[in-house]
C-alpha cells in the first residue's frame, strides 16, 4: 500500500488549486473522531445503568479516551516528522478501526474493564489521526487564514458530535424488558454500532491511502523569535498548552455529566430524553462553529475567545446553582460558546513556531489529554454534593480561557493584538 506523498516546497502547493482535495480528506477525518466523542458521553450513562458503575467510576471511559492523547501525542508528532501527514492519517484510521473492533468481545463479556481498554486503543488511533489532521489543515493554506480554516474543519467535527448522542440515545437506551435489561440484549447495540464504525473507518482508510496528499513544509519563523528557541520559552505557546488542557478537561467533564445534570434538574426527564437534549446541545455546538467562522471575518480570534470564555464562566455558575430547568438550559447554551475554543486556542498557540510547528502541534494535541483532569473529581463532587456543584470546576477553567484570549495569546512578537 503506497502511503507516501511527494513533498511540496514552501509556497508551491499554497499557490495551486490542488489543495481542495487534500483539505476535503483532512476535514472528513474530523467527522470520524467527532462521532466517536459524541458516543462517549452516552456510553458513560449507559454503563452506569447497565453495568451498575458509579458516576466517578464511569469516568474511566473518559480517562482512557483522553489518557491516550496524553501518552501518545508526542509519538504521533514524531511519526509526522518522520513519515509525513498521509502516513499519520492512514495509521490513525487503522488503529481507530482496531479499537472499535475490540468493542465486540468487550460487549460479549459485558465487562466494563474491557470496554475501558477498547476505548484506550480506539482513542490511540484518534490521537494519531487528530495530530495529523489538525496540523495538516493548519498548514494547508495561508497562515493568516489558519484559524478560519481550522474552525471550518472543526465544524464538521461538531457534525459527528451531533449525531453521536442521537445514535446512542436511540440504540443504547432502549425500553427495559421484563428482566430489567434493555431490549436487544444489553450490550448488543453497542457491539453492532462499533462494528459498523470499524468497517466504515477501514473503507475510509483505504480511500485515503489511494489519494494524493502533498506534504507541505512549514515556513521559517518570522520576526524576532529565534528558530531554535525552546518551545516552552515562548509564553503564548506554553500558556496555550495549559489553557488547552484545562479547556478540554472542562469540555469532557461537561459532556460526561450532561445527562446526569439534566435528568436531575428537569423533573420527569429520562436518560433517553437526556441523550436527545445532548444532541440539541451539540447542534448548538455545530451552529456555533459555523457562526464563529463567519465572525472571524470581523473580529480577531483573541476577542472571540475572551468573550466566549466569560459567557461560559457565567453560564456554568448558573448550572452550578441547580435551578430547576434553568440550569439544564444554561448547560445547553454552554455548548454554543465552547464551539470555537479548541480550534482558536490551537491556532493562537502554534502561531509563529515556524519549523517547530509539527512538534508544537503534537504538544497542543497532547493537551487534549487534559480530558483526564476533571471527570473523576467532578464525579466525586457529584456523588457528595449533587451533580450541579461539580460544574464549578469547568467554570474555573473558562476563566483561564478568557484570560488567555485577553492577555496570554498576545505574548508573541508577531501575534496580532
Amino acid at each position: 500500500m503506497d502511503i507516501g506523498a511527494p513533498a511540496a516546497p514552501p509556497g508551491v502547493a499554497l499557490r495551486s488549486g490542488s489543495l481542495r482535495g487534500p483539505l476535503a480528506f483532512a476535514i472528513a477525518c474530523f467527522v470520524v473522531w467527532g462521532l466517536a466523542y459524541g458516543l462517549l458521553d452516552v456510553l458513560n450513562k449507559h454503563f452506569q445503568e447497565t453495568l451498575h458503575v458509579g458516576k466517578a467510576q464511569s469516568t474511566w471511559l473518559q480517562i482512557a479516551y483522553f489518557g491516550a492523547y496524553l501518552t501518545l501525542s508526542l509519538p504521533a508528532g514524531r511519526l509526522l516528522q518522520a513519515r509525513g501527514y498521509k502516513t499519520g492519517i492512514v495509521t490513525g484510521l487503522v488503529v481507530t478501526a482496531i479499537g472499535a473492533l475490540l468493542f465486540v468481545p468487550s460487549a460479549r463479556a459485558e465487562s466494563f474493564t474491557l470496554f475501558v481498554g477498547s476505548m484506550f486503543v480506539m482513542a490511540a488511533g484518534l490521537c494519531i489521526l487528530e495530530t495529523a489532521a489538525d496540523t495538516y489543515v493548519n498548514v494547508l493554506g495561508p497562515a493568516e487564514h489558519a484559524s478560519r480554516r481550522l474552525n471550518l474543519a472543526q465544524s464538521f467535527n461538531a457534525l459527528g458530535v451531533f449525531f453521536g448522542p442521537l445514535i446512542g440515545g436511540a440504540l443504547f437506551f432502549q425500553t427495559p424488558g421484563p428482566a430489567g435489561q434493555a431490549a436487544g440484549g444489553g450490550q448488543s447495540a453497542v457491539q453492532l454500532t462499533y462494528l459498523v464504525i470499524a468497517g466504515a473507518v477501514l473503507l475510509f482508510a483505504f480511500a485515503v491511502s489511494r489519494a494524493h496528499l502533498p506534504e507541505i513544509h512549514e515556513p521559517q519563523a518570522e520576526g524576532p523569535v529565534a528558530q531554535d528557541a525552546p518551545l516552552w520559552r515562548r509564553p503564548h505557546f506554553a500558556l496555550g498548552v495549559l489553557t488547552q488542557a484545562l479547556y478540554v478537561g472542562a469540555q469532557v467533564g461537561i459532556g460526561a455529566f450532561f445527562i446526569n445534570l439534566v435528568t436531575e434538574t428537569w423533573p420527569g426527564l429520562t436518560s433517553r430524553q437526556g441523550a436527545y437534549l445532548l444532541s440539541i446541545a451539540t447542534a448548538g455546538y455545530l451552529i456555533g462553529r459555523f457562526a464563529t467562522t463567519g465572525l472571524l471575518l470581523r473580529f480577531s480570534p483573541r476577542v472571540i475567545l475572551t468573550v466566549y470564555g466569560l459567557v461560559n464562566l457565567a453560564l456554568c455558575l448558573v448550572v452550578a446553582a441547580g435551578i430547576e430547568k434553568v440550569s439544564a438550559v444554561a448547560l445547553i447554551a454552554v455548548f454554543f460558546f465552547m464551539s470555537t475554543m479548541f480550534a482558536t486556542i490551537f491556532t493562537l498557540g502554534v502561531a509563529n513556531l515556524g519549523p517547530a510547528t509539527k512538534r508544537g502541534a503534537s504538544m497542543m494535541v497532547m493537551a487534549i489529554g487534559g480530558g483526564v483532569l476533571l471527570p473523576y473529581p467532578m464525579g466525586r463532587i457529584a456523588e457528595a454534593y449533587g451533580t450541579p456543584a461539580a460544574f464549578l470546576l469547568p467554570a474555573a477553567c473558562f476563566a483561564l480561557v478568557a484570560f488567555y484570549g485577553w492577555r496570554g495569546a498576545g505574548q508573541t512578537p508577531s501575534m496580532e493584538t
